[in-house]
C-alpha cells in the first residue's frame, strides 16, 4: 500500500505542540512507520509506503507556499508552480484538470488544501487528533493514530445499501474517520476543517443545452488518448535484480514464480471492448509502450498483452477468440494465463490487510494470478463500464428533460429480450414516477422497503431496469441482515433525508450513476491492494478526471443507445488509426462471472460453512450465522439467491478477522503503536443487538 499522510495542528506559532521539526523527528512525535517526509513544520505531510521516485514532486512556490503532487500526472513543474499561486487565491478545479491519477496537496501559509479525485479511486481521508485534524489518502493510519474503534452502522450499511450515499454518508469503517466525498476537496486552516465541491453544480430548472454528440466523443477519445500517453512517457521501471536461475525455469517463469512482473509496460487484454481499447492505444501511440529491450520476454518494444483463460468454467470461447483476433498486431506481445478450480472465486481467501473491506476480496487471488504475468506498468479496463454505460435510471433524465423520444430505442431493446408487449408501458411507467419522485419520499420509500424487508425483485433484464428506476435499493446482502442492523440503516436514511430535503443537486440517472461509480471505484482501490504484486503498478486510465469529466459529458441520448460503450470506444480506436477489429467486439460478457462465482461458491461451500460458525458479523449483531450458513448451503446447491450479495457478507467477514489478527501499527513514536480497533469487536447491544444464532 502507498499513501500520504498529514495533519493541521492548532498552533499559531514555533513548531507547536505535535509538530514535525524538518531538520528530523522528535522522539515524542508520532511519524509514520516507512515514510519519507515531504515537508515539516506545525503542519507535516509524508508519503509512506514504496512510492517510486517520479511518482513524488514537490514543488516549491516561496518559504510559505509549495505543491505536492504524489501518483501519475502530466503536469510540468512549471504547471505545477502556475497551479500553486492559482490554488492560493482559492480557485480548485484546475488543480484535478491535469492528464493522470494523482493527489495533490497545497501548502499556502497555514491553509492545506487536499484535494480527492472524481471517482473516488484516490480518496482523501481525516480525522480529528491533537486538538487540529489529521489527514491521509487511507483510513487505516487515521484509525491507528486515534485508535479509533470499528463503526458498525457504517458495516451495517455497507451491507444493506452500498450504492446509497445517504445510508454510507461520509463514515468509513472506522469510528471518527471521515470520507471527503468524489470531487470535493479539504481545506485545514489551523487545524479548522471545511469540504467544499470544485466541479459546477448544474441547474435541476433548467435543462441543460443539448451536446453535439461528434464533439462529445472526440473530447472522450483526446482525453484516453493523454491519459494513456502521460503513463507512456513516465519512466520505465525495471522490479528488482533477478535473484538467478533455476533449474528448469526460464526468466519468464522465474518471474511468475517469485511474483515479479515483467519490466516495462503492458495491459490486460480479456477480449472486451475496454481492455482492448487500451491494449490497442497503447501499442500504438508513438513512443517505446512495451518491455524494455534485454528484459522479460525477449519482445522488445512489444506491448505485452495478458489474458486470463479459466479452464475451470466455460462459457468465454468468444471473447478469447476477439483476444486471439487483437493480439495478431505486431506491435502487441500476447501471453495467455490460465486457471484452474485453484482460481475460481472463494478458492483461495488467505491475502494481505486492505484499507477497507470490498467484494473483490473473494476474488483476489484470481486477479493475482493473471496480474504476476503483467508488467511493471499495467493498463486495466475498470471503469469504463461505470463511466460509459447509461444506468437505467437515466432513461428519468430523458423525461425530466422532454426527450422521450430518445427512450425508444432503449425500450425496444429491451422488448427484445422480455418477448412481451407489456415492457413499453412498463418501462415507461416506472421511468415517470421516479421522474415526478423527490429524493426524499425516494429514501423514505427505501428506508420502508427495508423494515418490511421487501427484497423481491422482478427477473431478467426488464426487472432489473424496472429495479434500478428508484433513487435507492437495498444491497444485494441485505436480506441476510438482522432487523436491528435494517433498523439503523433504515433510520440513517430518514435523517440524511431530513438533511438533504432538498436533494443531492442532480437528477435521478446522474445521480445513480454516480453512485454506481463510486463503489465501483471503492472496490477497485480495494483489489489493488489485496491482489497487489510487489512493484507493480495498475493503471485504470477510464477513471481519470479528464476521462470521467468528458464522459459525462455525452449526451444522454446517445448513453441509453443499445452497445453505445462499443460505438464510443470504436469511435476513440478510429480516431487514432485502429481500424481492424474482430466481428463481435463490444458483445456484452456478464454470465460468464456469474458462472465462474457460482463454481467457486459450489467447490468452497464447506470452507465458507466454516467461515461463519462463529462470524464476527455476528458478533457485532449484523447477521445470524445460522442464517448466513444456510444461504451458502442453499446456493451451493443452485438456488436462485443473489451471489454477489453473499460476497459482500464474505468480504467484510474476512477483512474483520484480518484487521483484528493484526498486530503492527502504521505510527511509531507518542503514542507507543498505538492501532485502530484495540479492544476488538465487544457484542453490540441496542440498535444492533447481539445476534449471534450460535
Amino acid at each position: 500500500m502507498r499513501w500520504l499522510v498529514g495533519w493541521s495542528s492548532a498552533a499559531t506559532g514555533g513548531l507547536g505542540p505535535g509538530a514535525v521539526d524538518p531538520s528530523g523527528y522528535d522522539d515524542e512525535t508520532p511519524h509514520p512507520v516507512g515514510s519519507q517526509l515531504l515537508w515539516g513544520g506545525p503542519d507535516p505531510l509524508w508519503a509512506v509506503g514504496d512510492w517510486r521516485p517520479d511518482e513524488v514532486r514537490v514543488v516549491q512556490g516561496d518559504a510559505q507556499n509549495r505543491i505536492a503532487v504524489l501518483g501519475i500526472c502530466g503536469a510540468s513543474d512549471d504547471e505545477l508552480r502556475r497551479g500553486l499561486f492559482t490554488a492560493r487565491g482559492g480557485a480548485l478545479r484546475h488543480l484535478t484538470a491535469w492528464p493522470g491519477s494523482y493527489t495533490a496537496v497545497v501548502q499556502a501559509g497555514r491553509r492545506i488544501t487536499v484535494c480527492g479525485d472524481l471517482a473516488g479511486a484516490r480518496p482523501v481521508f481525516h480525522a480529528p487528533w491533537n486538538g487540529g485534524t489529521s489527514y491521509a489518502t487511507a483510513a487505516l493510519p487515521l484509525a491507528d493514530l486515534t485508535e479509533a474503534n470499528l463503526d458498525f452502522g457504517h458495516l451495517a450499511s455497507l451491507l444493506a445499501a452500498p450504492d446509497v450515499p445517504a445510508a454510507l454518508r461520509d463514515t468509513t469503517p472506522y469510528e471518527g474517520v471521515r470520507r471527503v466525498p468524489p470531487g470535493h476537496a479539504l481545506i485545514l486552516r489551523a487545524g479548522a476543517r471545511e469540504i467544499t465541491g470544485y466541479e459546477p453544480v448544474a441547474s435541476l430548472a433548467v435543462a441543460a443545452p443539448p451536446a453535439d454528440p461528434a464533439r462529445a466523443v472526440d473530447a472522450v477519445r483526446d482525453a484516453l488518448i493523454e491519459a494513456v500517453r502521460v503513463r507512456l512517457a513516465a519512466p520505465r521501471h525495471v522490479p528488482g535484480l533477478d535473484p538467478g536461475p533455476v533449474p528448469g525455469m526460464g526468466p519468464a517463469e522465474r518471474r511468475a514464480a517469485r511474483g515479479m512482473p515483467v519490466p516495462g509496460i503492458g495491459a490486460d487484454l480479456s477480449g472486451g471492448p475496454a481492455s482492448g481499447t487500451l491494449a490497442l492505444l497503447a501499442a500504438g501511440l508513438p513512443g517505446r509502450p512495451g518491455t524494455l529491450l534485454g528484459h522479460g520476454t525477449g519482445a522488445g518494444e512489444r506491448l505485452l498483452a495478458v489474458t486470463f483463460n479459466d479452464l475451470a468454467v466455460g462459457g468465454r470461447e468468444a471473447e478469447l477468440e476477439r483476444a486471439g483476433a487483437l493480439a495478431a498486431n505486431p506491435r502487441l506481445h500476447h501471453v495467455v494465463v490460465t486457471g484452474g478450480e485453484d482460481t475460481l472465486p472463494y478458492a483461495d481467501l488467505d491475502g494481505p490487510l486492505t484499507d477497507e473491506p470490498g467484494p473483490s476480496l473473494v476474488t483476489a487471488a484470481r486477479h493475482r494470478a493473471r496480474l504476476a504475468a503483467g508488467s511493471a506498468d499495467h493498463f486495466t479496463g475498470h471503469g469504463a463500464r461505470q463511466v460509459l454505460d447509461a444506468h437505467p435510471a437515466r432513461l428519468a433524465d430523458l423525461l425530466l428533460d422532454r426527450r422521450r423520444r430518445h427512450l425508444v430505442r432503449p425500450v425496444a431493446a429491451l422488448t427484445r429480450a422480455d418477448g412481451s408487449v407489456l415492457v413499453p408501458a412498463r418501462v415507461y411507467g416506472a421511468a415517470r414516477r421516479l421522474a415526478r419522485t423527490p429524493y426524499r419520499t425516494g429514501m423514505e420509500a427505501l428506508a420502508e422497503r427495508l423494515m418490511r424487508r421487501g427484497f423481491d425483485e422482478p427477473k431478467g433484464a426488464v426487472g432489473a431496469s424496472l429495479a434500478a428506476l428508484t433513487w435507492g435499493r437495498p444491497g444485494p446482502a441485505a436480506r441476510w441482515l438482522t432487523g436491528e442492523a435494517l433498523a439503523e440503516v433504515s433510520v440513517l436514511l430518514q435523517s440524511g433525508a431530513d438533511r438533504a430535503s432538498g436533494g443531492p443537486g442532480l437528477r435521478p440517472g446522474e445521480f445513480r450513476a454516480a453512485a454506481v461509480l463510486a463503489r465501483h471505484a471503492a472496490d477497485l482501490r480495494v483489489l489493488e491492494q489485496a491482489a497487489e504484486v510487489r512493484s507493480q503498478r495498475l493503471h485504470a486510465p477510464f477513471l481519470d478526471n479528464q476521462v470521467v469529466r468528458a464522459c459525462r459529458a455525452l449526451p444522454e441520448a446517445l448513453r441509453v443507445k443499445p452497445g453505445a460503450r462499443a460505438a464510443v470506444l470504436r469511435t476513440v480506436l478510429d480516431g487514432a488509426g485502429v481500424t481492424d477489429l474482430p466481428p463481435g467486439w463490444g458483445a456484452p460478457s456478464h454470465a460468464a462471472g456469474a458462472a465462474a462465482a457460482r463454481t467457486g461458491l459450489r467447490v468452497a461451500a464447506d470452507s465458507l460453512v466454516d467461515l461463519f460458525a462463529t462470524p464476527l458479523l455476528a458478533d457485532a449483531g449484523l447477521v445470524e450465522a445460522r442464517v448466513v450458513r444456510k444461504a451458502v448451503r442453499s446456493a451451493a446447491a443452485g438456488e436462485p439467491l443473489p451471489l454477489d450479495g453473499l460476497a459482500d457478507l464474505v468480504s467484510v467477514e474476512l477483512w474483520l478477522g484480518r484487521l483484528l489478527a493484526r498486530r503492527g501499527s502504521c505510527w511509531t513514536g507518542t503514542p507507543a503503536r498505538a492501532r485502530a480497533v484495540p479492544a476488538g469487536i465487544d457484542p453490540q447491544r441496542g440498535a444492533l443487538g447481539a445476534a449471534s444464532g450460535r
